[in-house]
């Protein structure tokens, strides 16, 4: 654990540094540039930051032993975003275009040499064997999905503002990067923004908003009372259901939003009457009738299908030319490697024994990027996925904060946040691949501590039908 924190830095002073502290992850067409404050239960699609809980708006109380998956005791945050702010050098704050446009060169670099190399020498007629040109085009695919996914890291870096100062000179790279690589740059850059300002909020959250123990229970055609009493889950179960997760949990979050909040209905201007997650429900990020936005970013979404329709047309015009099958190997077999990075990338950042949620009342902006995580992918995640998983505590506090400068300001949070601060570098890589399983075995569904009390019943924990951990409180037939 970190050192207790300290609460009293200098604010920064250079202006144009201010500027990049207050701008934060909102860098979106639909947000405002301030600091997070107001109402702590705005509409449920609501993008502008005076919608946002402070952290002085939540009335002290009793919150009583709150325990986590592990079991151990969970204090509630209790230190500021001024503080956090404070105690970033203003350095790490300063963006560079050409710092920044090195890296997609190259990323670009890399997928093309590695293209070149393959598809010149990885032949018949220089390896004879089919075997091991198999086994190579899937180091090949292996590879380019890395290197795929490193550009994606880098768009998402546009869509926050932390590429560059020009937020235009932002969205060109990430619109061109994003597009190719099939995602819709401008819808999923607002998503992701107010999954930023709601991180760990159940009501609020855009992306893996975790099941409440009662939905768990209709899941799976038990009461919620039943529960604590039922018989481990199947490990090859909870395969299958990894194995679908990161096959195709992405395009599915963006065809069907399967994976974020559901209270679409709250949408402040009526776009959500009707509709609901899943498919056919009308919410996803390519609909510019979505509740997931507002009227006013509707070209937008459309900005970013006819970027989808632009990439598209280059394939099919690829693969017309070269054959479907050296496409799926050449760019489809590492889309999916994309895919799955991304998935568990997420999912390990928002999901894990130690972390909690919190419904709608107990959640505020400090509290919700406190629940998120860094771990450790080595020379991978540092170099080739640009920090993203080493560094996502901090993103969250302040995302205009480019990758390069992400692990000093880190260090200098730590103090801060003191045993709030969460990190899993155990193992490093391989750590960080068996913790999808932990947290797909441990993290089955969130409830309330047994021993929580008045605003202690709003803080939320994973718990499990496996056995792991804490185990869930025995509750009354109804």
């Amino acid at each position: 654990m970190a050192p207790a924190k300290s609460t009293s830095r200098q604010a920064a002073k250079n202006p144009a540094v201010k500027r990049a502290i207050n701008t934060d992850s909102d860098s979106s067409p639909s947000t405002a540039d301030a600091s997070p404050a107001g109402s702590p239960r705005p509409s449920a699609s609501s993008t502008s930051l005076s919608s946002l809980a402070s952290e002085a708006e939540i009335k002290p109380t009793n919150y009583g032993k709150l325990v986590d998956t592990y079991g151990n005791e969970f204090k509630v945050p209790d230190f500021t975003i001024k503080d956090i702010r404070d105690a970033i050098p203003k350095h790490c704050y300063e963006r560079s275009y050409v710092r920044s446009m090195s890296y997609v060169f190259r990323d670009m670099f890399l997928l093309a040499t590695t293209f070149y190399i393959w598809h010149n020498y990885v032949t018949p007629a220089v390896i004879p064997s089919k075997a091991v040109r198999a086994a190579l085009w899937g180091v090949y695919a292996f590879a380019q999905g890395l290197f795929g996914t490193g550009l994606w890291v880098l768009a998402h870096e546009c869509g926050h503002g932390a590429f560059s100062p020009s937020q235009r000179f932002n969205n060109i790279v990430g619109w061109v990067l994003h597009s190719s690589l099939l995602v819709p740059y401008f819808s999923w850059q607002m998503s992701h923004s107010k999954h930023h300002k709601a991180t760990g909020n159940m009501e609020r959250d855009m992306v893996f908003v975790p099941r409440t123990r009662e939905q768990q229970a209709t899941r799976i055609g038990r009461l919620a009372h039943e529960l604590a009493e039922l018989t481990e889950e199947t490990p090859i179960y909870t395969l299958i259901h990894l194995l679908g997760q990161q096959l195709i949990g992405w395009p599915n979050y963006l065809m069907t939003n399967i994976t974020g909040h559901n209270y679409h209905e709250r949408q402040r201007e009526g776009r959500g009457k009707g509709k609901k997650n899943g498919f056919g429900g009308g919410v996803n990020h390519f609909d510019p009738r979505t509740p997931l936005y507002e009227n006013k970013d509707a070209w937008l979404v459309v900005m970013s299908d006819i970027g989808i329709a632009i990439a598209g047309s280059v394939l099919f015009y690829l693969g017309q030319r070269f054959g479907w099958a050296n496409m799926a190997v050449w760019y489809f077999l590492p889309y999916l490697w994309v895919n799955h990075w991304l998935v568990a990338i997420t999912f390990l950042q928002h999901t894990d024994p130690s972390l909690p949620h919190y419904t709608a009342d107990q959640w505020n902006f400090v509290r919700g990027a406190a629940a998120t995580i860094d771990r450790e992918f080595g020379f991978i995640g540092r170099h080739l996925l640009h920090g993203i998983i080493e560094t996502h505590v901090l993103h969250h506090y302040v995302s205009t904060i480019p990758f390069y400068n992400a692990d000093e300001a880190t260090e200098a949070i730590k103090p801060v946040m003191g045993e709030h601060y969460r990190s899993d570098t155990a193992e490093g890589p391989i750590g960080f691949i068996k913790a999808i399983w932990k947290s797909a075995r441990w993290c089955q569904w969130v409830e309330p501590s047994e021993g929580a009390v008045d605003g202690g019943k709003g803080i939320l924990f994973f718990r499990n039908r496996n056995g792991l951990g804490t185990r869930p409180m025995k509750m009354a037939a109804q």
